[in-house]
């Protein structure tokens, strides 16, 4: 009878034709720390299939966990952002109504250049003037980091970044760009007088070549750095930490990325990461519960556990024990907490 109600959890016809292994999808910051867990996970319990892990992006990885219930779609999303009210109200149209939120740790959104480069102090405000497509307002006429400031050396400004369906690129336009556009009042007044206005002039990158798209394959970006002296990356700050022999890190407002100063916020970068789980699919897919009480444990994601040696940050002790508690309860997220 369990595997009965489990197929058609699933939306199959026979139990035989159910996915015997997790399927995870997002962010590929997350991917590595997920990556890890899956390891650990089936060392711990033999009898399970390893899990499959595509780095698709945060938003594309929206996408295909929302697009249903069934054994096409997938588990479990990596996320490096939280999930959106407009891709909640996604999932619901398409039946995805059960959704349990996992705060797995922190991580950091930095500017790195290559060590044969040099890094020199920057502020939210020349990120922003620099690949804004419309800083304050005005079209970016800006060519060199000097025209953004003039303290700044004039160097061509050239910076690859992540793609518009990307976590990351989401958190750099919230955290780095936001924070440096509202530091002219009068942009910071649209906040409140035209929402889609101010968010269109604080967060719309520059099209003319200045920024380039990389997608969501941070080696690629060492390697454009490698190639273009004096050229800026932007990554997870846990993969600079773990190539800290290829890229040197930029200071944003007088701050470096570190685990200090990202986990106490310090830093203008720091962000939360997430794996979002379809409760629905937890029935159906072998595993699901004992995958997730690996991610959970102490010595996975807590202080000194084995995600803090490859980059993850963990999260403030009162947020691990609220998330250990939804990864054993398989808690639902109230959509209405979704801002």
């Amino acid at each position: 009878m369990a595997a009965s109600v489990a197929t058609l959890s699933l939306g199959l016809a026979t139990a035989a034709e159910a996915r015997t292994q997790i399927r995870m999808v997002g962010s590929t910051t997350v991917y590595p720390f997920s990556k890890a867990v899956s390891e650990q996970f089936v060392r711990t319990n033999p009898k399970f299939q390893p899990p499959v892990i595509e780095g698709t992006g945060t938003g594309a990885g929206m996408k295909l966990f929302c697009a249903g219930v069934g054994a096409q779609f997938p588990d479990i999303e990596n996320a490096s952002r939280r999930i959106k009210a407009s891709e909640i109200k996604g999932c619901a149209a398409n039946g995805v109504t059960q959704i349990a939120e996992i705060q797995v740790g922190l991580d950091g959104i930095a500017f790195g250049t290559s060590k044969k480069s040099q890094a020199y102090p920057l502020t939210t405000r020349d990120i922003y003037a620099a690949i804004a497509a419309n800083p304050f307002g005005a079209p970016n006429k800006s060519k060199t980091w000097k025209d953004v400031n003039a303290k700044l050396p004039a160097v061509p400004i050239l910076v690859y970044g992540p793609s518009s369906i990307s976590g990351t690129r989401d958190a750099l336009g919230e955290l780095i760009m936001t924070a440096g556009c509202k530091t002219n009042p009068a942009t910071a007044a649209l906040e409140k007088s035209d929402g889609d206005k101010f968010k269109a002039i604080c967060t719309k990158v520059r099209e003319d070549g200045k920024y380039v798209e990389t997608g969501d394959n941070p080696n690629l970006i060492v390697q454009k750095l490698e190639a273009n002296p004096n050229t800026i990356g932007i990554f997870g700050y846990s993969y600079v930490e773990e190539n800290a022999d290829r890229l040197r890190a930029f200071t944003v407002n007088g701050v470096a990325p570190s685990f200090e100063t990202v986990s106490s916020f310090k830093y203008a970068g720091s962000r939360p990461l997430f794996v979002y789980v379809k409760l629905q699919h937890v029935r159906a897919v072998p595993g699901m519960r004992e995958f997730l009480a690996e991610y959970s444990k102490e010595s996975t994601w807590g202080k000194g556990g084995y995600l803090s040696r490859l980059g993850l940050i963990p999260a403030p002790d009162a947020i691990r024990v609220k998330s250990a508690a939804v990864a054993a309860k398989l808690t639902p997220l109230d959509p209405a907490t979704i801002n």
